[in-house]
C-alpha cells in the first residue's frame, strides 16, 4: 500500500493513515488493538487534553486534541472493518444531533439565555433517549465516570425530582450526620469503609450546594496538599522529611500553610 507524504494533512488523511496502519501490511501493534485494549488510552488522552486547557497552553492543546482525534479515528476504523459504521457516520451523527438539539438556532424555537438553551438541550436529550423517569435518568449516568464526577451528575439529575438542598447549611448538616455515622462505624457499629463513601458523597453535595464543582474543588485541594508537602520537604531538607516526628511534621505543615495563605493576601 503506497503512501505519499504531504505538506499538510486533513481529517480524511487521518482516516486513510489509520486504515493503512490497521491493514494486513500495516503496524502489528495497531492491527492487534480492540476497543477494550485501548480503552484506557482514550481516557488518558482526554485527560491530557484537559490538562493542556488547565495550563492555558494552546500549542499543547492542539497536539493533545490530535491524540484524542486519533482515538476517535481508531475506534471508528475498527467498526468500519466490521461494516457497522465509519468515521463519516460518526460525523453525520453528531451533526444531526447538534441541529436537533439547537432548535433555537436551526429551527423555530427561541432561547434568549444560556439557562433556556441548556433546558432545551436537556429536554430534547431526554426525549431522544426515552428518559421519562428518575430511574431512566439516573441509570444513564455512566458507571465509568470518575467517582466524584458521577456523584455530582447523579445529584444534579436527582435534584430535578426534589432531591436537592434548599441551602448550603442543609448540605453541611448531612455531612455532619455522615461523619457521626462514620465515627460509630469505626467503633464497631457498622461498615466504616461504606460510611466513608457516604461521607465523600455528602461532601460532593455540599460543594454543589455552595455553587462549586466537586471535581474542581478537590483538584484545588490536591494542588494545595502537593504544594504543602513539597514546601515541608524544602523546609526540612530532602533527606530529613521522612524521619521527622509527628510534632515536627505538623509544625512544618502549619508553616507551609501559613506561607500559602500569606501569599494570597
Amino acid at each position: 500500500m503506497g503512501f505519499t507524504p504531504k505538506e499538510r494533512y486533513d481529517a480524511q488523511d487521518l482516516i486513510r493513515i489509520v486504515a493503512q496502519l490497521r491493514a494486513p501490511q500495516g503496524c502489528p501493534w495497531d492491527r492487534e488493538q480492540t476497543h477494550a485494549s485501548i480503552r484506557m488510552n482514550f481516557i488518558e488522552e482526554t485527560y491530557e487534553a484537559v490538562d493542556a486547557i488547565d495550563q492555558n497552553d494552546a500549542h499543547l492543546l492542539c497536539e493533545e486534541l490530535g491524540d484524542v482525534l486519533l482515538q476517535v479515528a481508531l475506534h471508528s476504523q475498527m467498526e468500519a472493518e466490521k461494516g457497522t459504521f465509519s468515521f463519516d457516520d460518526v460525523c453525520d451523527g453528531i451533526c444531526k444531533k447538534l441541529i436537533y438539539r439547537h432548535p433555537h438556532v436551526f429551527g423555530e424555537s427561541s432561547a434568549a439565555t444560556t439557562g433556556q438553551a441548556l433546558a432545551n438541550w436537556e429536554a430534547l436529550k431526554n426525549a431522544e433517549k426515552g428518559r421519562a423517569t428518575a430511574k431512566d435518568r439516573l441509570e444513564s449516568v455512566p458507571r465509568s465516570f470518575p467517582a466524584l464526577m458521577r456523584a455530582a451528575k447523579l445529584q444534579k439529575r436527582a435534584g430535578a425530582y426534589g432531591f436537592a438542598y434548599q441551602k448550603p447549611e442543609d448540605a453541611l448538616n448531612d455531612v455532619k450526620d455522615e461523619m457521626a455515622e462514620l465515627e460509630q462505624a469505626m467503633q464497631g457499629q457498622g461498615n466504616a469503609a461504606e460510611e466513608a463513601g457516604d461521607l465523600l458523597f455528602a461532601a460532593a453535595g455540599l460543594a454543589r450546594a455552595l455553587g462549586a464543582d466537586p471535581e474542581q474543588v478537590l483538584t484545588g485541594a490536591s494542588d494545595r496538599y502537593q504544594s504543602r508537602v513539597i514546601r515541608c520537604e524544602e523546609l526540612a531538607g530532602s533527606d530529613a522529611l521522612a524521619g521527622l516526628s509527628d510534632e515536627e511534621r505538623r509544625a512544618l505543615w502549619k508553616q507551609a500553610k501559613q506561607e500559602e495563605q500569606s501569599s494570597k493576601v
